[in-house]
């Protein structure tokens, strides 16, 4: 059995209008009271102030004598450059707590900020695990997303801003201690960013569950995740005011981000990044373009493993078809989400496959992938999305 070292470091509050509960949780965080009033730092961007949850969280905070700041200037894939300027601002009011509001945007910026604010330096200084050279802001996570799980995670995820490579920077001390999910911020999100985020979570389920670290803990919460998100997900798409469909994505991101901090992901992450990276395709429609063949890839030799994973959805799922049904299941969501499923339909010319192949065998994900990747095989995946 794979060994695991798991220590939950955040704080999970659930549940319809809990982010009522913010000014009580916040000040439950000890750290944060000064001598004058508590000053409080919202990272989010122009989307979460126009769907009115911005000023739902600062309302509460400043009706109970919060002295607030807000950080918008930044963008889905926060760079290097927009972590700066987020830092520039905090340098300036100097907060006692940073609240991460939105997607996954928000809160690895807010994570990005909270490293160099705290640490010195700059982002590219963690880059990896382990690298946090002092205690740093206390945090609370409120997605308004059900997808990435950065909420329950201790990475940021930063690209450099002159090469767009992304950083992967991890360290227990960066977890938020507080983590709020409150399915109703859920309810604004546009179709097609609850498309986007729903097939990155499913993502997430799915790739934690076959990689290199797996284990009793990760297996756990994948498997539950999976579940969760595989019932929910069209239902989200047909009848976006479901609050219970909503919740069930919510809860089952989260989850599958928890699974994410002790098993890692792989191949579909490895090879969607490039991308992201050369030809700005959004990360969730990348991951999704690219998880139905790499389930068939690592099926052919960890059937078992997606078996057990289908039959959440699929109690009598065979072992023998479970690789492939998956995939298609995968193929059945894209397209009831509009997403692309080829190369073609995103017009990414079939010459730029050599180039994705080199960069994604730079990617750190791809290392946990359970069948380890070549050149030939990635390759041949990138062939089969043609």
């Amino acid at each position: 059995m794979q060994p695991f070292d798991l220590h939950p470091r955040t704080r999970i509050v659930f549940g319809p209008n809990v982010s009522n509960q913010i000014n009580e949780l916040a000040r439950s965080l000890g750290g944060v009271l000064t001598s004058g009033r508590p000053r409080v730092l919202v990272v989010c961007d122009s989307g979460i102030v126009a769907a009115g949850h911005f000023d739902r969280i600062t309302g509460l905070l400043r009706e109970n004598d919060w002295e607030v700041h807000a950080f918008h200037d930044f963008a889905e894939n926060p760079t290097s450059a927009m972590v700066d300027a987020g830092v520039s601002v905090a340098a300036e009011f100097q907060p006692d707590l940073l609240i991460g509001l939105g997607g996954g945007s928000s809160m690895d910026c807010a994570k990005g900020i909270n490293f160099v604010y705290s640490c010195g330096g700059r982002i590219h200084d963690y880059h990896g695990v382990g690298k946090a050279t002092s205690e740093m802001l206390p945090m609370i996570a409120i997605p308004t997303t059900a997808g990435t799980g950065s909420e329950a995670q201790s990475f940021a995820l930063i690209s450099d801003s002159e090469t767009h490579v992304k950083m992967a920077c991890g360290d227990p001390k960066a977890a938020c201690r507080i983590a709020l999910l409150d399915p109703t911020f859920t309810l604004t999100q546009p179709r097609g960013v609850t498309a986007l985020t729903g097939i990155d979570a499913i993502s997430h389920a799915v790739e934690t569950y076959v990689s290199k670290k797996r284990n009793v803990m990760s297996t756990t919460y994948s498997r539950r995740a999976f579940g969760l998100l595989g019932r929910s997900f069209v239902r989200v798409l047909q009848a976006p005011d479901d609050l219970d469909a909503r919740a069930d994505m919510q809860l089952g991101a989260c989850l599958a981000g928890m699974a994410i901090e002790t098993s890692m992901l792989g191949a579909a992450h490895a090879t969607a990044n490039p991308l992201t990276a050369r030809h700005n395709v959004v990360h969730g429609q990348a991951v999704g373009l690219m998880l139905p063949a790499v389930v068939r890839f690592n099926g052919t030799v960890h059937a078992d493993w997606y078996a057990e994973l289908l039959r959440e959805l699929e109690p009598n799922a065979t072992v023998s078809e479970a690789p492939v049904r998956l995939a298609e299941l995968i193929e059945e969501w894209m397209r009831e989400a509009d997403l692309a499923t080829t190369l073609d339909h995103l017009s990414i010319p079939t010459s730029d496959i050599g180039l994705f192949v080199e960069d994604a065998l730079k990617q750190w994900t791809g290392t946990f992938n359970p069948i380890e990747l070549d050149e030939d095989s990635t390759r041949a995946l990138y062939r089969e999305v043609v």
